[in-house]
């Protein structure tokens, strides 16, 4: 029951149908979060060689499709005009080689060798390596040193496709004009080796790099440092024969490279000492430059890349982060649940536990039953408290219905039931007027749609025999939970809210009283106003008042009342985001709780931070195991994703089993607790990012009416004991 708002109709002088069919922001705001997250984690994974990398490495094979001159000739090989041309580096030059890089942790070190020693070197870097650190390629650059390209993900371009190829070409050309605003003309195909060994597979990779424009670079004499063979050993593969000029192979990426680091500094001086000179290789060849500059619409394109490539390193990194803290706050909930819900079991069902020192209460209690437009339920409502073993009196609060709610009462011409009219003013307006009507100290609220057991007002009120409780929380249950979709929230009220009273009763900061089942001192609510109307959540808005004015706030498992709970998706999702949003409203508006001082602090001190982490916090979180979860299974490591989705979802069917036996429930619901995970927690995901969207943007979220069906018109069992109803008496 809500105070609701009228439905616009179509503009004056608009046609019917006249209006576009536009995407609800409700779910165009999280689609589009979610469809960020993904984008940067796809945007990651592919500059991380997750997706799109190809590790296959062919095997030699024949090579006499090789022109012989290739066979002989030297490691720069030129393709350009169609036909086919080598170069050998000149007698006592020395071009240093680096692939892979730059690596964060090996490409600094070579640089400050040769930085050392005084030499130049040419790096032929990978596109996914210059995207991630561009300042690398930068100093590379400012250091006099030349760049050649490596690929983008370095795959065995013999396995690729043409359209692959150019890909991976363009590709690495983008990163390196991100990085430094150039284009380079040196290309190294990975897994190459010396031009002795290009066979009839390469060989065709050779000729159509060159027909792009770009000079293939192999090498003469590999250092081999990838094999970590020793300082000395590198130095060895690393000297040219006497005199000979060569290319020389080496690493400052892909694994421990603190060898190569090691032999720069022996190697170099070594041969300067022999007259040699470390060049770059143009200034050994006496060409010009492989620099080009980019300029223009290229070079925007580029440092827009490296922006993006810097941001999904920067937002995975916080969404790790958060991935880990969701995974510390759900383990750490359902820890903390299980723990506490065990001590509040075994302390409430113990055979001489009494809730006070006044018990057991006897006093007639008011049971105030707000309704609007409950036509279909609110006849099963009134005749399940005729039921009631305990004295209570029963007052109907008509909220402008238009559907006849408060004739049908009458009608029913049943004794002790009263029906207050008002003018649709709200829920809280309803009950405080109803307050203001009742008979008696202790006040019982329940909703329209509800329906109460017999024995559920006596256990409601008996918590009131310590003189400190000022509040109630029942035990609310779905009671149309034979579709899938009440399945599913039947499974959730069980586990989540129940057994998280149970947690919040032994903390002494329990939340919320919820709307369907709770009691009330009429003096606590006195004292702090009555029903606020500020926030959409009244119920948790009250239960924080009363507990910030110093009293204890319980949870009675055994007083269990039936709601009928949404059955589409629609009324689903209004009713959680009013939940979500109304919540929120609460934590703010009650934000000075942190502070608050003496017994009345402790919901301030606990309540409130644990509500604003697991209801708030974590659920927001929560969707980073799922986004996680579909990254891990389309680009793996897949299983180790799948096992750690069945552990946490283990973990849950084990709390769940746990609630479902402390509520004495059939575990049978629980068969689709795997399909609940999937589907249903998406649904709750979006609705608590939009109430966030809501509230972070100041919008301001109306009351909506949920359509009832009436499915709830009984509870499941009835105890077959004296009813007792009080008759008609007046206040003492």
């Amino acid at each position: 029951m809500a105070s609701r708002t009228r439905r616009r109709g179509p503009a004056k002088g608009a046609p019917d149908g006249s209006r576009r069919r536009r995407v609800p922001m409700r779910l165009l705001l999280p689609s589009l979060v979610l469809v960020a997250l993904m984008a940067m984690l796809m945007l990651r994974g592919y500059v991380h060689s997750e997706i799109l990398a190809d590790y296959r490495i062919r095997p030699a094979a024949a090579n006499d499709k090789v022109p012989q001159e290739i066979l002989k000739g030297g490691p720069v090989i030129d393709t350009r005009d169609g036909s086919a041309s080598t170069l050998r580096v000149p007698d006592n030059s020395v071009v240093l080689t680096f692939d892979d890089g730059p690596d964060p942790e090996w490409t600094p070190k070579v640089l400050d060798a040769l930085k050392r020693n005084e030499a130049h070197a040419v790096f032929f870097i990978t596109g996914t390596m210059a995207s991630r650190y561009p300042d690398l390629v930068q100093r590379m650059v400012d250091e006099g040193h030349e760049i050649g390209l490596h690929t983008f993900n370095h795959p065995d371009l013999s396995y690729q496709s043409k359209k692959r190829i150019d890909w991976e070409l363009s590709q690495n050309q983008l990163a390196l004009a991100g990085a430094v605003g150039i284009r380079s003309s040196l290309f190294r195909p990975p897994y190459s080796s010396k031009s002795v060994n290009m066979d009839n597979n390469s060989w065709p990779v050779t000729e159509y790099i060159g027909s792009r424009g770009y000079i293939t670079i192999v090498n003469d004499t590999d250092s081999e440092d990838w094999r970590k063979p020793g300082v000395d050993q590198i130095i060895r593969n690393s000297t040219p024969k006497s005199g000979q000029g060569a290319i020389v192979l080496m690493h400052d990426s892909g694994g421990d490279r603190q060898q190569t680091v090691q032999a720069l500094d022996k190697l170099i001086p070594q041969l300067k000492g022999k007259g040699y000179e470390f060049q770059n290789l143009t200034e050994a060849l006496d060409a010009p430059s492989a620099h080009t500059e980019v300029t223009g619409l290229e070079l925007w394109k580029g440092k827009a890349w490296v922006f993006l490539v810097d941001a999904s390193d920067n937002i995975t990194a916080i969404l790790v982060v958060g991935l880990a803290a969701i995974g510390s706050l759900v383990i750490g909930r359902f820890g903390l649940m299980l723990l506490l819900s065990a001590v509040h079991a075994r302390r409430t069902r113990r055979r001489d536990f009494v809730w006070g020192p006044n018990a057991p209460v006897t006093e007639p209690a008011s049971v105030l039953v707000p309704a609007y437009n409950e036509a279909k339920c609110i006849e099963s409502t009134v005749r399940s408290l005729m039921r009631s073993e305990y004295p209570i009196e029963i007052i109907v609060i008509d909220d402008g219905s238009s559907d006849g709610t408060a004739r049908i009462v009458e009608g029913l011409g049943l004794p002790n039931v009263r029906v207050i009219r008002q003018l649709n003013a709200g829920k809280p307006a309803a009950l405080n007027r109803g307050l203001a009507n009742a008979r008696y100290d202790l006040i019982v609220m329940m909703d329209g749609d509800t329906v109460f057991e017999p024995s559920t007002v006596r256990e409601l009120v008996q918590p009131f025999a310590d003189p400190r409780v000022g509040a109630v929380a029942g035990n609310a249950k779905v009671g149309n939970k034979d579709t899938l979709i009440g399945a599913w929230q039947h499974i959730e009220y069980v586990m989540g809210f129940n057994l998280d009273r149970r947690m919040y009763d032994v903390l002494q900061c329990m939340p919320t009283i919820p709307g369907a089942v709770g009691a009330f001192r009429r003096s606590a609510l006195e004292r702090v106003g009555g029903m606020s109307d500020d926030t959409l959540a009244e119920d948790t808005d009250i239960t924080m008042a009363i507990h910030r004015d110093g009293w204890r706030v319980v949870y009675a498992e055994k007083a269990r009342a039936w709601t009928e709970a949404p059955e589409s998706v629609q009324q689903l999702w209004s009713q959680r985001y009013r939940w979500s949003y109304g919540t929120m409203q609460a934590i703010w508006k009650h934000r000075r709780a942190l502070v608050d001082r003496g017994p009345s602090g402790r919901f301030g001190r606990v309540g409130l931070p644990l509500v604003s982490l697991f209801m708030v916090l974590a659920p927001l979180l929560a969707p980073l195991i799922d986004v996680f979860l579909i990254y891990g299974l389309v680009f793996g490591p897949t299983e180790k994703t799948i096992l750690a989705w069945f552990g946490v979802l283990a973990i849950q069917a084990a709390c769940a089993a746990y609630a479902f036996v402390l509520d004495r429930e059939r575990l049978t619901p629980l068969i689709s607790l795997p399909l609940q995970q999937i589907l249903y927690r998406q649904l709750m995901y979006v609705v608590l990012l939009q109430s966030w969207i809501t509230a972070l943007t100041g919008g301001r979220l109306r009351w909506q009416k949920l359509r009832r069906k009436g499915g709830v018109s009984a509870p499941p069992t009835v105890p077959t004991q004296r009813r007792q109803v009080m008759d008609e008496r007046p206040v003492r």
